[in-house]
């Protein structure tokens, strides 16, 4: 299937004037015009310690927030956070992102466009009180050029962790007449729940400039990112970084897809750390080596990946993997789209990674739907899925012993 086709098909679901209801079904409308959950495109769950629920959305050019004592049946009053309207970035891999550390002090993240060329700026929130009020959003950086796709990680001393797209090489390259491609792959770290953030490091100079940065935690606490990179010749392949406290490690090459384009597929990886500390990869390419939607592993911290596994069946609409690691415990979700309607398929690996259960269809829906995402709490790991018709859905789909 070409590009073309395939982004055509995958677009076919996209109506952003989504339609759900907090915690319950309901029947879809023609046009969905508040900014309540019913008529969000992006809702991004965090699980406290204690079991609440919280969701952030963008809907209505609004990002909101509820919180859940129910796991997702019933919800409080949304809060509403900022309204920025048509200039909210508000893609499904350009997702709030949120956080909570154990005495309920919230931080959320979101982005804006600032001007009609895509320039943007990320600005963050706090909540000292469990999510009921927050600060006004203030940004994170001053920085005069774009900022996109925050992805958030708090630590278990509640240390905050942030990446993003950053194009402040590409302006200054502008400024002194030299095109450069794509975007790069900046980060910080805050020690006090998000009221200041270190000075920004850039991890790597050239990455695509319009796909979601993966991350998650290993056995240490470092993070552990995988971002579309631009490699020499305009290839955009995947790599991955581990970021410790002295700096971002050598980037590592995921596999040699070879794809080379100009192009924003909008559709980024995912990645998850067992506690072996074996990184486990999943990503879309649309290469000369390999097309479609695969995974790997690594045992070395990314010096060297396994032969990549095709997601689903050959020649299956796939898209949108995300992975989550409980112990040595792995679990993959993902979308197949049939051209009326959309399934989320489930499988876990009891062994790191060495053997998969058979593919399990968890949810399907027609219309539009966002993203699958896995949360979990302790051993309970959750399916948090936002749709047009079937409402947002939290669903427990494992428990490893």
């Amino acid at each position: 299937m070409s590009l073309l086709g395939f982004f055509s098909n995958v677009w076919a679901q996209m109506d952003h004037s989504s339609h759900s209801v907090v915690g319950a079904p309901v029947k879809p409308s023609v046009a969905c015009q508040g900014s309540g959950l019913d008529c969000s495109n992006a809702a991004t769950p965090f699980l406290t310690g204690s079991g609440k629920l919280l969701l952030a959305w963008t809907g209505g050019g609004v990002v909101s927030v509820a919180q859940s004592d129910d796991l997702g049946k019933t919800f409080s009053t949304a809060v509403k956070i900022a309204e920025h309207g048509k200039s909210l970035d508000a893609g499904s891999d350009a997702r709030p992102q949120i956080v909570s550390d154990s005495q309920g002090k919230v931080f959320l993240a979101y982005a804006f466009f600032k001007d009609s060329n895509w320039n943007a700026q990320i600005n963050t929130a706090r909540s000292v009180d469990g999510g009921a009020t927050f600060t006004t959003p203030e940004s994170l950086i001053q920085d005069s050029s774009s900022q996109r796709f925050p992805s958030v990680l708090i630590r278990p001393d509640g240390s905050i962790f942030i990446a993003w797209i950053d194009k402040r090489l590409v302006a200054a390259a502008k400024r002194g007449s030299v095109k450069k491609l794509g975007g790069s792959i900046a980060y910080s770290f805050s020690s006090d729940q998000g009221r200041t953030f270190r000075g920004e490091r850039i991890a790597n100079e050239s990455s695509c400039e319009c796909c979601r940065i993966g991350a998650a935690l290993d056995a240490a606490y470092d993070p552990v990112i995988i971002y579309r990179a631009i490699f020499p010749g305009g290839i955009r392949d995947h790599a991955t970084q581990i970021i410790t406290s002295r700096g971002a490690e050598p980037i590592r090459r995921v596999s040699d897809d070879q794809w080379k384009t100009d192009a924003c597929p909008h559709h980024g990886p995912s990645i998850a750390v067992s506690s072996s500390g074996k990184i486990h990869v999943a990503w879309f390419t649309q290469g000369e080596t390999r097309s479609g939607v695969f995974y790997a592993n690594s045992s070395n911290q990314g010096r060297s990946y396994a032969k990549p596994t095709r997601i689903g069946a050959d020649g299956a609409n796939v898209s949108r993997p995300y992975l989550l690691a409980v112990g040595n415990t792995v679990y993959l979700v993902w979308k197949e789209f049939n051209g009326k309607s959309s399934t989320v398929y489930f499988k876990q690996s009891m062994d790191d990674g060495g053997t998969w259960s058979a593919p399990q269809a968890i949810s399907e829906t027609s219309g539009y739907s966002d993203h699958p995402l896995l949360i979990s709490q302790g051993n309970a790991v959750f399916l948090s899925w936002l749709t047009r018709v079937d409402g947002y859905q939290f669903i427990k789909i494992g428990s490893p012993k």
